[in-house]
C-alpha cells in the first residue's frame, strides 16, 4: 500500500509510519518548505500542493495542524489553530478531488473537543457538536475535506481523544510533576477524560485505511472513559507516587491566557464511545487504563 501523509513528524505521525514501513508499505510524508528528508512538497499558508506526487496513491493520512497546548491562548494562537486545521484540509481535498487516480480512503484528523464539555452524557459519533472554541475548530475542520468527499473519495474524521504516549503528547507535560508526587486532580475531577492508547490510535487508523464500513466520523477513544478524578490516581499509581493535590477552578480566571487553555484542556468533560470502532470489528489492545499506563 501507498500511503501519504501529513504531520509525519508529530507523535501520532511518526508512530504510524514506523508500523506501515514495518509491514512493507511504502509511506510518502508531505513536506513543508525548509523541512527536511524527501517527500511531496506542500505549502498550506502559500496554497501550492504537488498534487502530481498524490497521484495514484492507496491512502491518505492528514494529522497536521498548529499544537492546541503549544502557546498561550491568545487571539493570535487561537486563529493560528484554526486557520492551519481550515487551509491545510482545503488544499489537500482540493488536490486529491482533482487527481486522475485518487486515493481510495482519505483519513483526516479532528478531536473529541467537538463536542464541547457535556458532562456525564455518553457521546457518540451521531453527537451534535459543542459551543466553545475547539469544538467551532473541529466543525470547520471537517467541513474542510468536503471536496474529497463529493469527489467520492471515502472519507473519515477521526475524532482522537487523549493521547496515551510514553513519548510525549498529552502523559509527557506532566509526568515531571507527577514523578515528584506533585500530581493533581482538576476541581473535584467528577469531569470525564476519554483516553487512548498510542497504540491503538495507529492501529485504529490502519483498520480505517482498510475497512470500507467506515466514512464520516469514527471516535478514536478506549471503550472505558475514567473521571480525572480516576486518571489521576492511575497514572501517579502507574509511577509509584501519591497524588493528594487539587488544581482549583480559579486557575481559570488566570491572565495571559493560561486560564481558558487550562479550562478547556483539565475542566472539560467527555464521555466519549468509539460506538463506530467497536462496530466495525475493531479490537483495542488497550482497554484498561491501569494496564495501558503500565505498557508505557
Amino acid at each position: 500500500m501507498d500511503v501519504a501523509i501529513t504531520g509525519a513528524s508529530g507523535l501520532i505521525g511518526r508512530a504510524l509510519r514506523s508500523s506501515l514501513e514495518a509491514d512493507g508499505h511504502r509511506v510518502a510524508p508531505l513536506v513543508r518548505p525548509g523541512g527536511s528528508g524527501r517527500g511531496i512538497a506542500w505549502d498550506p499558508d502559500g496554497g501550492t500542493i504537488d498534487a502530481g506526487g498524490l497521484e495514484g496513491l492507496d491512502a491518505v493520512v492528514h494529522l497536521a495542524g498548529e499544537g492546541v497546548a503549544s502557546g498561550r491562548w491568545t487571539d493570535e494562537h487561537k486563529e493560528a489553530v484554526l486557520r492551519s486545521r481550515v487551509q491545510g484540509t482545503t488544499l489537500l481535498a482540493g488536490a486529491l478531488a482533482g487527481l486522475r487516480r485518487p486515493p481510495k480512503v482519505f483519513v483526516s484528523g479532528s478531536a473529541i473537543g467537538y463536542y464541547g464539555s457535556r458532562g456525564d452524557e455518553i457521546l457518540g459519533e451521531e453527537a451534535p457538536p459543542g459551543y466553545d472554541f475547539l469544538s467551532s475548530v473541529c466543525v470547520a475542520w471537517e467541513a474542510a475535506t468536503a471536496a474529497a468527499e463529493d469527489a467520492g473519495i471515502r472519507t473519515l474524521h477521526i475524532r482522537t481523544g487523549i493521547v496515551l504516549s510514553g513519548e510525549g503528547g498529552a502523559l509527557g507535560a506532566q509526568r515531571l510533576a507527577f514523578k515528584l508526587g506533585l500530581g493533581a486532580k482538576a476541581g473535584h475531577g467528577a469531569q470525564w477524560m476519554s483516553w487512548i492508547h498510542l497504540d491503538d490510535e495507529v492501529g485504529a487508523i490502519r483498520h480505517a485505511l482498510d475497512d470500507d464500513r467506515l466514512a464520516g466520523a469514527a471516535n478514536l477513544v478506549a471503550p472505558h472513559p475514567v473521571t480525572n478524578a480516576e486518571f489521576t490516581k492511575a497514572f501517579a499509581r502507574s509511577l509509584h507516587r501519591p497524588a493528594f493535590l487539587r488544581i482549583p477552578r480559579l486557575v481559570t480566571a488566570l491572565p495571559l491566557g493560561i486560564g481558558p487553555l487550562a479550562d478547556s484542556l483539565l475542566f472539560v468533560s467527555q464521555r466519549v464511545e468509539p460506538a463506530a470502532l467497536l462496530g466495525s470489528g475493531y479490537q483495542f489492545r488497550h482497554r484498561d487504563l491501569d494496564e495501558a499506563f503500565a505498557s508505557l
